[in-house]
């Protein structure tokens, strides 16, 4: 309701009467300013001394002015000025320094400004905690013939929160397998053997996870042995683990029963409905049929449930009912309300639940009771005759045993006289003769005003032509020009009158009629279209047109870009988007008539983004996914596609599904092909005949099971090291791929043809080297090596065996006869005599070089392998005097070195390049000439000179050598060349001419010069 000077009067005033001792508050809208909640508290469950020792309830409500905010604990208010531990911000409560027996309770949020008060939801704050098993150095042994069952108790210590079990057998990381034999229950810890065997024997130690704390507590062993008085005769099945005889399901909750029995053989398990309905696909059977499974459980699901354990000695049954309840949930809840006074409130709100839920209200957070004016019965409240005092906030609350919740909403109680302000009538309004005539009287007031008509000083009356409507209406059909004249509205209420007045002019046209409608369409998104609208009328009219799109006028100026008309009336959209499909209706208003003509617009694009996407049951690989579709946007979906992402991958991903094609009728699929223990989001694109769609919102973050792990680590290798040391190593195997928690390595070697394999356990999953060392380690001897991996389900594959061979020894032997020469200003060649066979791997030999015999820290270091002799020394300074000497070398380091030798670099070539160059070129021979190069005495002396001659064409280059200073060459016509001249010493080459460029040859003799 929105009402034009709005009078919304403070509590102060309890009657209409009290109305002139009150403060007024005058608006034109009604706005409802009243608290309202953003977040509310929700359940915290924290491990004791987690690492910030704090703990925030949330609780942020709107309102204006700005709602304050109150808390209570346990129903008593805590009193924060007093409190040092606990303090707020904004409107959430933070408690520092935790305390189990302090701050364990339910948390409720008041909020509340000058408008009213509403409570929250309720919050329970509760600790999680794994106490360790009481000192025992080894439990008692468990003594058993082979054949007989037998039941191993955990016993776990005191603890909150939600636990899981494994067992040990024997040493970390070797976990009890589940099986038909074997089963491990998650409701007592206990581990159960249906038929022991000789395997068996060993200690097994129980392993306590908290969920919450991911904290782990292990059992001392517990050693169980056979007895040796013979093995234990086939028995029919006993049942030692089965549900209560009534189980409470929550809806929407995972029900689990256990079913497991002791028997020789070995029972089979089986499930069953006494009523004989058979399971849906959501039920499923886990751990050889031990476990039951119901996911999403709803009243449909209750019942009785069998679990049969039978063999070939017999059979036996346990049974229990599981019983279905559910917290309350809304079914219809009030809205805002704001009535004119004297008016009736009626509320009714409707809640479900199991059992089903009492209801009760409050007003500002008060309890409200059933008295005089107000009525309350179940889920509706009633207040008759409303009044200002009735101003606030209410509350319904549905609760049961399970669970409360509030609705809230805020009840204003208006009073204002009658204003025609915002809609007034038209001081003139035109009407053709014979045509019929609405003159609206809509005043705003609270209460409704009572209305009445005048024409002239007459009080109009209902005849056969003219009606007044309940509203306040005047309608007259069939105009004359009789009715012509003035007409006043009076409205009244008990807060004041208003009157409004217009003068009704009676005229004689021709009727206004459309000559072109515009006509239904469909159109693909970003095209653009004419929606013509084109009319004949009297030219003494004055005729306007507008438009509107699904009820509201096109503003032609805000949205430009889209939209634009002509003189004549036709509409223009351009770059047609989504939102432009719908219904279209152009008006044309003269002085005398108003007429219409529409047409529905169909838009067609690609399908919007699926919504809801979820996942309803998950393993170790698949994700079965339901999601709701989008919105086709014209066009039929015609299939769907599902991307996924995780921590471990770049952006999204396609993914496999069955089925492999879903079509648009299909809603639901299967995921495959995920990894284990990885944490997933999924989301789903359409496609129609227009394309593909947005995606949807992203699934929650949900991780498959865990499974032992699949992959083993690759490129197994190795070698190297120190004596006595076998180095292994591995590429890692990437956490994606390690299928659950307590990852880790098993590094398996034996020597080669050897039969028992030495087995190490690694439980960093980062490691990829292992060394084992052992004296008794032959050198370089060949080894088998495997490389497995394991995680708290079990043992993985192996990788292929590779051949590692052991650290070696260092060569003992020096080579021989090593000696050296000096080949350029930069270069000395050494050479030495080859090994003969050692007793030590040779991989190659290493030169090292210094200046200084004096101080013979090395200056470098030249390796090159076995099969040489001879090596370069290359980089090294001219005119100096090196010293030099040999060693071999393998994996295992450099073996001793031979008697130092020293050489020394020749002096450097000539600085001071070719000058002068000269050439003349008749046809194709070119004649080059130059000054001769004059070494300096710290030079090597000029024995020739090197010309360099480029091709362009294939970029080819020829040496030519010469001791003179002159050259003729035959050079091909058809190309071009780059000439460059260089001095030759002992040194090496010296400094180059300038580059002579010579092109293409003509018939011409061409000379030229170059001073350098």
């Amino acid at each position: 309701m929105a009402l034009s000077q709005l009078y919304r009067v403070l509590p102060c005033c309890n009657h209409r009467h009290d109305l002139k001792k009150c403060k007024i508050v005058t608006s034109f809208y009604v706005l409802f300013q009243g608290p309202r909640w953003r977040t509310e508290p929700s359940d915290l469950i924290l491990p004791i001394n987690f690492p910030e020792q704090e703990a925030t309830i949330r609780c942020e409500a709107e309102g204006n002015p700005t709602p304050q905010y109150r808390w209570s604990l346990n129903g008593t208010l805590i009193d924060l000025g007093s409190d040092y531990r606990r303090h707020m911000s904004g409107g959430n409560l933070i408690v520092n320094r935790l305390d189990r027996d302090q701050d364990t309770g339910i948390y409720q949020c008041t909020a509340f400004n000058t408008w009213g008060t509403i409570l929250s939801s309720r919050a329970t704050l509760k600790f999680a905690y794994l106490d360790n098993f009481k000192t025992q150095t080894t439990r008692s042994a468990v003594s058993v013939r082979e054949g007989q069952g037998v039941v191993l108790l955990c016993g776990p210590p005191m603890h909150s929160g939600e636990l899981t079990f494994a067992w040990i057998f024997n040493e970390y990381p070797y976990f009890v397998q589940q099986d038909s034999r074997r089963f491990i229950s998650q409701e007592t810890g206990s581990l159960y053997i249906a038929k022991v065997e000789p395997s068996d024997v060993g200690n097994y130690t129980c392993v306590v996870n908290n969920s919450i704390t991911k904290g782990k507590v292990l059992s001392s062993p517990t050693p169980l042995v056979l007895r040796n008085d013979g093995a234990m005769g086939e028995y029919e099945p006993k049942i030692e683990v089965h549900f209560p005889d009534t189980v409470p399901a929550a809806k929407g909750s995972t029900v689990k029963l256990e079913c497991f029995a002791l028997g020789n053989p070995v029972p089979e398990i089986s499930w069953r409905r006494t009523s004989g309905v058979p399971f849906p696909s959501k039920v499923k059977m886990k751990n050889s049929n031990a476990v039951l499974e119901i996911q999403n459980f709803q009243q449909e699901d209750t019942g009785t449930y069998e679990c049969v354990a039978e063999n070939s000695r017999g059979k036996n049954a346990a049974r229990g009912r599981i019983s279905f309840h559910a917290k309350p949930h809304w079914l219809q809840t009030m809205i805002d309300g704001a009535l004119s006074i004297e008016e009736n409130l009626f509320w009714e709100c409707k809640a479900n639940g199991k059992p089903k839920p009492s209801y009760s209200w409050l007003k500002n957070g008060d309890n409200l009771m059933a008295e005089g004016r107000r009525q309350i019965e179940n889920g509706a409240l009633s207040i008759a005759a409303l009044n200002l005092s009735d101003t606030g906030m209410y509350q319904c609350v549905a609760e049961n045993k399970h669970g409360i919740i509030y609705s809230s909403a805020e009840l204003m109680v208006l009073a204002s006289p009658p204003s025609f302000s915002k809609n007034p009538l038209k001081a003139l309004l035109k009407a053709r003769s014979g045509s019929d005539v609405a003159l609206e009287c809509k005043p705003q007031a609270s209460p409704r005003a009572i209305s009445l008509w005048k024409k002239g000083n007459e009080i109009v009356q209902r005849n056969e032509r003219i009606t007044l409507l309940p509203n306040g209406t005047l309608k007259i059909a069939n105009v004359t020009r009789r009715d012509a004249g003035s007409y006043t509205c009076i409205a009244k209420n008990p807060f004041g009158t208003a009157m409004i007045l217009t003068i009704l002019s009676v005229q004689l046209n021709t009727p206004t009629r459309i000559t072109q409608r515009p006509a239904n369409m469909e159109i693909i998104v970003g095209e653009s279209i004419v929606l013509p609208c084109q009319i004949a009328s009297d030219p003494a009219l004055d005729v306007s047109f507008s438009w509107a799109f699904n009820g509201q006028l096109i503003d032609f100026h805000g949205d430009a870009d889209h939209f634009d008309r002509s003189i004549s009336g036709d509409l223009m959209i351009r770059n047609i988007q989504l939102n432009h499909g719908g219904k279209y209706v152009c008006v044309i208003n003269t002085d005398v008539e108003s007429l219409s003509a529409s047409a529905i617009l169909v838009v067609k694009g690609p399908p919007g983004p699926p919504d809801t996407v979820a996942v309803e049951e998950i393993t170790d690989s698949t994700a079965q996914l339901s999601w709701k579709p989008g919105r086709d946007n014209g066009s039929p979906i015609t299939g769907y596609i599902i991307q996924a992402r995780t921590p471990f991958t770049v952006g999204w991903q396609a993914v496999d599904t069955v089925p492999e094609e879903i079509n648009g009728n299909t809603l639901t699929a299967t995921v495959v092909g995920l990894n284990a223990w990885v944490e997933y989001e999924f989301r789903v694109v359409a496609r129609n005949s227009v394309g593909m769609g947005e995606p949807s919102p992203a699934s929650a973050k949900t991780r498959t099971e865990d499974a032992m792990p699949d992959t083993a680590p690759t490129d197994v290798g190795g070698g190297g090291g120190t004596k006595s040391e076998l180095v292994i190593t591995w590429e890692p195997v990437p956490e994606e791929l390690q299928n659950g928690e307590g990852f880790g390595y098993i590094i398996a070697f034996r020597p080669l043809g050897a039969v028992t394999w030495t087995r190490v356990v690694i439980s960093t999953p980062g490691v990829a080297r292992y060394v084992f060392r052992n004296d008794t380690i032959p050198a370089f001897s060949p080894f088998d090596v495997k490389v497995g991996a394991y995680n708290n389900r079990g043992e993985g594959p192996f990788s292929s065996i590779a051949t590692v061979f052991s650290a070696e020894e260092v060569p003992s032997e020096a080579p021989k006869r090593v000696w050296g020469r000096s080949v350029s200003a930069a270069q000395i060649e050494v050479i030495w005599e080859a090994l003969p066979a050692t007793p030590e791997r040779v991989l190659g030999y290493e030169v090292v070089y210094w200046e200084d015999d004096t101080k013979p820290d090395t200056v470098g270091k030249v390796r090159i392998s076995a099969n040489y002799s001879a090596v370069n020394v290359t980089g090294l300074k001219a005119n100096t005097q090196y010293y030099l000497a040999l060693c071999t070398f393998n994996t295992a380091g450099t073996g001793p070195q031979s008697t130092p030798i020293n050489a020394t670099t020749k002096k450097p070539p000539p600085g001071q390049p070719p000058l002068n160059v000269e050439w003349t070129m008749i046809g194709s021979l070119l004649t080059l000439h130059w000054d001769p190069v004059i070494a300096m005495e710290t030079e090597a002396e000029v024995i020739g000179y090197l010309v360099l001659l480029r091709r362009h064409r294939d970029n080819e280059v020829n040496s030519i050598m010469t001791n003179k200073t002159r050259l003729e060459l035959t050079l091909s016509s058809n190309d071009n060349y780059l000439i460059q001249i260089k001095a030759l010493s002992e040194g090496g080459e010296g400094v180059g001419s300038e580059p002579i460029h010579i092109h293409k040859l003509s018939t011409l003799a061409i000379s030229s010069s170059c001073v350098h």
